[in-house]
């Protein structure tokens, strides 16, 4: 049972797996700064709010609102609905799921042209060869 974990464990797969899973944590990473640092910050100044501190108090805390930040609402107690944290949750989606269309998109554009190179064609076998000798001899006579 060793034996079959440690060729499971070994198999060039699962390091590619393995490998798959570091490269899409660190892009997550990238693209959650990107939403939250790049992109929402110009699309809440433009609505005149910013969408991480965009929210509705279900119940108030231990102090009364209004609150001026979702920061100051959690650190009162009161229960939010953190509606502008679901908006750039979806932004976030969606820039990946683009992001990976276009990744998708030139694989299979790189596959397509890969498969419709022609292939070279295979040089004869020694028995093949041998056989177009005797039958060119053949002609010639």
């Amino acid at each position: 049972m060793l034996k079959e974990f440690k060729e499971f464990a070994l198999k060039g797969n699962m390091l590619d797996l393995a490998i798959g899973i570091v490269i899409g944590g660190a892009f997550g990473a990238i693209i959650n700064s990107l939403v939250k640092d790049v992109i929402t910050p110009p699309i809440g100044m433009a609505g005149g709010a910013d969408f991480a501190n965009s929210f509705f108090v279900l119940k108030e805390g231990a102090t009364a609102g209004p609150y001026a930040s979702l920061d100051a609402a959690t650190k009162a107690g009161a229960v939010t609905l953190n509606w502008g944290l679901f908006v750039n949750a979806i932004i976030t989606f969606l820039i990946v799921a683009l992001a990976l269309f276009f990744v998708v998109k030139g694989m299979n554009k790189l596959r397509k042209a890969q498969a419709e190179e022609p292939a070279a064609p295979a040089e004869p076998s020694n028995e093949e060869k041998l056989l177009t000798e005797i039958r060119d001899l053949l002609k010639q006579r």
